[in-house]
């Protein structure tokens, strides 16, 4: 089931970034493409973590950090990536920044968390 999820993060980053870079390009100002790229970046980047984590379950077989660190990846996308898709697209919606704007670094915790239990994970089972 990781595998599906982490193509469906895939493919929510291809189609968010066309629609970013098409459909929302001539109503976002400079500040909100940053935003919105920053945002889309990250996705990618923690997708492919994701399926990198994905990958070695399957080799090495199941580890609950292994198991952690890809459901943080996950977590720190949705709000991570989330709240900064929706701070670009300001307009579209009534969610004040007020509170989008402390979700965003919770997303980032999540990832420093996710990469640190890989870590954790890697030093445990250096051979």
């Amino acid at each position: 089931m990781k595998f599906i999820i982490t193509f469906i993060f895939g493919a929510l980053a291809v189609g968010i970034g066309a629609f970013g870079a098409h459909a929302l390009d001539s109503v976002m100002d400079t500040y909100g493409k940053e935003i919105f790229n920053t945002g889309n970046r990250y996705h990618f980047y923690h997708t492919f973590l994701m399926l990198f984590i994905g990958c070695i379950i399957l080799i090495k077989g199941g580890h609950p950090l292994l198991n952690a660190a890809w459901y943080f990846a996950a977590g720190g996308i949705i709000l991570f990536s989330g709240s900064l898709y929706l701070m670009a697209t300001q307009s579209g919606h009534s969610i004040p920044s007020s509170i989008l704007g402390p979700i965003t670094p919770l997303g980032g915790l999540l990832f420093l968390t996710s990469w640190i239990l890989l870590l954790v994970y890697a030093w445990k089972n250096m051979n």
